[in-house]
């Protein structure tokens, strides 16, 4: 309310006064508002101009050539934007501020070599490509490297199909020469039925026996030789009158029965150990009975069942016979080997069954009815192998001194009171004395003589 003591002519200005301020007031808060919308609006619109300027420049980069620097094997400064080869080396200099590169001092060779292997053979402007150019070159290369290796193994397999031919074609070749592709048992077949067959010639028979020897040393083929009935043809190819079919028929004999112990025992039950003795009881030439002591070894090696039988059919004295005869003398070390093989195995057993803590092994009480170190001093053993240890060669000797030694047990009476021994191991000693020496001046300190000179004093003492 007015106050009523004011005149009315001065309330006319003062309300036209405050009109005009409260339209002022108005007007300016109506424009703070407007401009923070405006302020507002730019910036949106400046942020969404900024990323577009810069997707367009990643844009341009993507498509930007690629500047590579060729170093040289000086300081060259390195301008910004350019790529730098690998193995370059690159430093900052700390005066300028600038990146420098060069080669390293080993690749000085190498990239001679590869400027002088680019030639002219493509005309390539390495400075100025981009990488959507090198994907595609790289796709472009592989497609070409895959066509060109399936046109070489095309040609490799055009190749090799010129120098085989199918099975199919062979055989069907072979149908018309007729030609038959045999396995080893029809082999063995035909050598026996060529063999056995009366209208076979001499040298038929023993071409048959010698190809045949051949097949057996594969301890399968023996066994199918055995199941047939081929093992029994060639026994009994030992009843021959021919020395020649004989011999032929103990060497196929002798390769059949080495570690064959199927084959040893149908050997045994087949008859074939009183033919070998009886061959070599008998005036035949020295070839036959080298063959025929060849397969009397294998038969008897590591078989204790054939080693008893062939004591109870007098084997040691058709044996001691036979290093007796003067024209058997070569077959007289063979002898002495096969005693000591014989004696070794036994006592090996028994070490065997010692260490198993195996008193009663099936094989063991076999070799234990074996009872050949008394056959051996009964049939005066100890005796011939002492007188050949005359021989001249070194390694008769060695083969006598091992055998002296594995009967020393037995025997050790009977080499004392044998001179001759005597002065066989007295004259050895300084001859392999005298050996050894020369050895040991040309450096050898473990040589085979200094072996021998070993074996003969340890005999000595032994004897003493």
């Amino acid at each position: 309310m007015v106050p009523q003591h004011l005149p009315s002519t001065r309330m006319a200005p003062l309300g036209l006064l405050l009109g005009l301020l409260v339209t002022s007031w108005f007007t300016f808060c109506l424009s703070c508002r407007n401009s923070k919308d405006f302020a507002l609006t730019n910036t949106e619109k400046n942020v969404h101009k900024e990323s577009e300027t810069k997707e367009t420049r990643e844009e341009e980069l993507d498509t930007e050539v690629l500047e590579v620097f060729q170093p040289t094997q000086e300081w060259q400064t390195l301008q910004p934007g350019q790529a730098v080869p690998a193995g370059s080396h690159v430093r900052l200099n700390l005066q300028t501020g600038a990146r420098e590169v060069k080669l390293q001092q080993e690749d000085k060779f190498q990239t001679n070599l590869k400027g002088l292997k680019k030639g002219k053979r493509l005309d390539i402007n390495t400075n100025t490509y981009t990488s959507q150019d090198l994907k595609n070159a790289l796709a472009k290369f592989k497609e070409g490297a895959e066509t060109e290796n399936s046109k070489d193994e095309q040609a490799r397999q055009a190749t090799v199909k010129q120098l085989f031919r199918p099975i199919e074609e062979l055989k069907k070749e072979f149908d018309e020469l007729n030609v038959v592709l045999e396995t080893d048992m029809q082999i063995m077949v035909r050598l026996i039925n060529k063999f056995n067959s009366s209208n076979s010639s001499l040298e038929e028979k023993v071409a048959a026996l010698f190809d045949l020897e051949y097949y057996v040393h594969q301890m399968d083929n023996a066994q199918d030789l055995l199941s047939f009935g081929g093992l029994q043809v060639v026994i009994n190819g030992l009843n021959s009158t021919e020395p020649l079919v004989k011999e032929y028929a103990a060497f196929v004999l002798g390769a059949a029965f080495s570690s064959n112990p199927k084959v040893q025992v149908e050997a045994i039950e087949g008859g074939a150990l009183q033919k070998l003795l009886v061959i070599l009881a008998t005036e035949q030439p020295l070839s036959t009975k080298k063959k025929v002591l060849f397969a009397l070894c294998s038969l008897l090696r590591h078989f204790p069942y054939a080693q008893q039988q062939f004591l109870k059919l007098g084997g040691l004295q058709v044996l001691r016979s036979l290093v007796q005869e003067k024209s058997a003398k070569v077959l007289a070390v063979r002898v002495v080997t096969l005693l000591y093989d014989l004696v070794t195995e036994k006592m090996f057993a028994e070490e065997e069954a010692e260490l198993t803590q195996d008193s009663s092994p099936e094989k063991l009480q076999q070799y234990r009815q074996v009872h050949l170190l008394p056959g051996l001093r009964e049939q005066g053993w100890c005796e011939i192998t002492a007188h050949l240890l005359a021989l001249p060669e070194h390694d008769a000797r060695e083969k006598v001194l091992k055998t002296l030694g594995a009967l020393l047990a037995t025997c050790r009476d009977r080499y004392r009171q044998d001179l001759q021994l005597s002065r066989t191991l007295g004259s050895l000693q300084a001859e392999y004395q005298a050996l050894a020496s020369l050895e040991l001046q040309e450096g050898d300190d473990e040589g085979y003589f200094r072996e021998l000179l070993a074996s003969i004093n340890s005999l000595l003492k032994e004897l003493r």
